[in-house]
């Protein structure tokens, strides 16, 4: 059982999309259980399947420290029909990630969101045209703002890809709010590699943005330039398929 779970999720591209251009998605898992389930236990709430543990790529119990979190893992897979295809299952991938990847170093993981807000996205603006200028401050002046009154923490403007150094002060008050606790940190890190902004991950976890509000702020760039020009089918696969993964990022920030 645990050698099935580890070969469901191991190696697994977290894009879908890059991995049916690179050729590398494995043959789909079929369903092999009748009931997903939540049981509580010393770890939290763990995930079972006809009364057996789900174990992560690390062979690790997957296992929730709220049930809300818990009951919709469980609900990842109980949606999975014929087969278990876990580019349907974002929370499941990130929980993975979490319990393998971010328990046992948050220091590092923490240092890998901190370094964002040395160059943060809503830190850097453009020149020209003038209504994509107002885009970028409407959705990123707000969060500047409360970094400045929530954190103490002041940051400085600059103008296309010109480098501006941050003042320590600001930096040192951000990466203190930076939390420790797995999930959160882990969620945190997640929300901040696909908006490219720190500082839109603090103020969606301390309640500043709505996850929407977050992802639009992260895409203000991105879509701007769909507007000018023009949609890519591809390219609209794979957004929806990061947007999911926001959406259960945000999930584990507002249930953890």
């Amino acid at each position: 059982m645990r050698d099935l779970f580890e070969d469901i999720f191991a190696n697994n591209p977290l894009d879908p999309v890059e991995a049916a251009r690179r050729t590398l998605r494995p043959q789909l898992r079929r369903r092999f259980y009748e009931r997903a389930s939540v049981v509580e236990g010393e770890g939290g709430f763990g995930i079972v399947l006809d009364g057996r543990p789900v174990m992560t790529p690390a062979r690790r119990t997957l296992a929730a420290p709220v049930r809300a979190l818990a009951e919709a893992l469980a609900a990842e897979w109980e949606a999975q029909h014929a087969v278990i295809d876990p580019a349907n299952m974002p929370l499941t991938r990130l929980a993975n990630t979490i319990i393998d990847g971010v328990a046992d170093n948050t220091e590092a993981v923490a240092t890998e969101v901190a370094k964002y807000f040395g160059s943060d996205l809503v830190c850097y603006r453009a020149s020209s045209p003038e209504r994509l200028v107002e885009r970028q401050a409407k959705a990123w002046d707000p969060v500047l703002d409360w970094a400045r009154d929530a954190l103490g923490a002041r940051f400085v403007l600059a103008e296309g890809m010109r480098f501006v150094a941050q003042p320590e002060a600001a930096l040192t008050a951000v990466r203190a709010a930076i939390p420790r606790e797995p999930w959160r940190l882990g969620a945190l890190h997640a929300v901040t590699t696909m908006t490219g902004s720190a500082l839109l991950a603090l103020a969606l976890l301390h309640g500043r943005l709505s996850a929407d509000a977050a992802w639009a702020a992260g895409h203000v760039d991105e879509n701007w330039n769909m507007e000018f020009w023009g949609q890519d089918a591809l390219a609209l696969e794979r957004r929806a398929f990061r947007y999911a993964e926001m959406q259960s990022a945000c999930f584990v920030l507002q249930a953890a």
